[in-house]
C-alpha cells in the first residue's frame, strides 16, 4: 500500500469531528494534518482519532483561534514547533515518521490569512502574513539528509489558475503579487516541489477553498487553491496520486476548505 498524507483546514475540529471521522473512514490516510483546530491541547478530541486507529498525535492548539494538529497511524517522533514572527500563535507543528525504510520530516502549517486590505503599512494582519512568509524562506526540503513534506493552509493561491479570476483577484488578499511571489520564493529557496501542480497542469483550474459567502458554492465555483502539499525532490519523484476531495465542501456544516490527499509509492 502507498503512503497517504492528507491536509485539511477543518475550521474547528470539535465542531466538525463527525466530518473528520467520515473522511478518515472513507479515505484512510496514514497521516492527517489539520489546521484551524480552534482549541487548546486538552480540548482536542484525541479519543475520536485513537478509536479510528490514529494513535499518534502532535497537537499545537490555541484557545478559540488557529491551532494545528497531526494525527497518524505511524509513530511520530521529534515533535517540535516554530513560533513564526514571534507572535505566540500556534501555526506550525513538525514531526518525523518512518516510511520506505527511512526517516521523513513533516511540516504542518497554517499561514495567516492577512485580513482584507493588502497594504502592510495600514493593515497589521497583512504585514504579519508577509513577514511569516519571509521567515519560511529558510525552510529547506532536505535537512541533514532527511527529506521533508510540507502541507497546510498557506492562504495563498500562487498561480493564475489557482483562482477563479486572476484579473479580478490581483488586488485581493491571497492572490496579490507580493504574496504569490513571496510563496514562490519559499518554494524555490527550499527546493520544494508543488505536488498538486506536479499532477495538475498550470493551465487547468484547481481549487481547495470556496467562500461561505457564496449562496451556491458549487454553481458559482469561485474558488481558490489555498491548501498545499509540497515535498523534497526525491519524494516528489515517488508521488503516486493527488486527490482533492471536493465533495466534502458540500457536506453538512462543512469547512470552507476541502481535504487534499497525496499518495506516495514509498512502502
Amino acid at each position: 500500500m502507498p503512503l497517504a498524507i492528507a491536509t485539511w483546514n477543518i475550521n474547528s475540529v470539535r465542531l466538525r469531528a463527525g466530518l473528520v471521522e467520515r473522511f478518515l473512514q472513507e479515505h484512510q490516510p496514514d497521516i492527517l494534518c489539520l489546521q484551524e483546530i480552534k482549541c487548546m491541547n486538552d480540548q482536542f478530541p484525541a479519543g475520536v482519532f485513537r478509536d479510528l486507529g490514529y494513535e499518534y498525535q502532535a497537537v499545537h492548539g490555541q484557545k478559540g483561534y488557529h491551532g494545528v494538529a497531526t494525527v497518524s497511524k505511524r509513530p511520530l517522533f521529534e515533535i517540535a514547533s516554530t513560533d513564526y514572527v514571534a507572535k505566540g500563535d500556534t501555526r506550525h507543528v513538525e514531526t518525523c515518521f518512518s516510511a520506505g525504510g527511512k526517516t521523513l520530516r513533516l511540516h504542518n502549517f497554517y499561514v495567516p490569512a492577512g485580513g482584507d486590505e493588502p497594504d502592510p503599512a495600514i493593515n497589521p494582519k497583512f504585514d504579519h502574513k508577509l513577514r511569516f512568509i519571509d521567515e519560511m524562506k529558510v525552510l529547506a526540503s532536505v535537512t541533514s539528509g532527511v527529506p521533508s513534506i510540507l502541507v497546510g493552509d498557506l492562504n495563498i493561491a500562487p498561480y493564475e489558475n489557482d483562482v477563479w479570476s486572476h484579473r479580478q483577484l490581483l488586488k485581493i488578499v491571497s492572490h496579490t503579487p507580493v504574496e504569490t511571489n513571496g510563496l514562490l520564493d519559499v518554494l524555490s529557496a527550499g527546493d520544494w516541489r508543488d505536488l498538486i501542480r506536479q499532477r495538475i497542469p498550470l493551465d487547468e483550474k484547481v481549487y481547495t477553498w470556496w467562500s461561505y459567502r457564496a449562496k451556491d458554492w458549487a454553481t458559482s465555483n469561485r474558488g481558490r487553491r489555498l491548501d498545499h502539499i509540497w515535498a523534497a525532490p526525491e519524494l516528489a519523484g515517488k508521488l503516486r496520486s493527488i486527490e482533492i476531495v471536493t465533495e466534502a465542501r458540500g457536506w453538512e456544516r462543512a469547512s470552507d476548505h476541502v481535504p487534499v490527499i497525496a499518495r506516495f509509492d514509498l512502502d
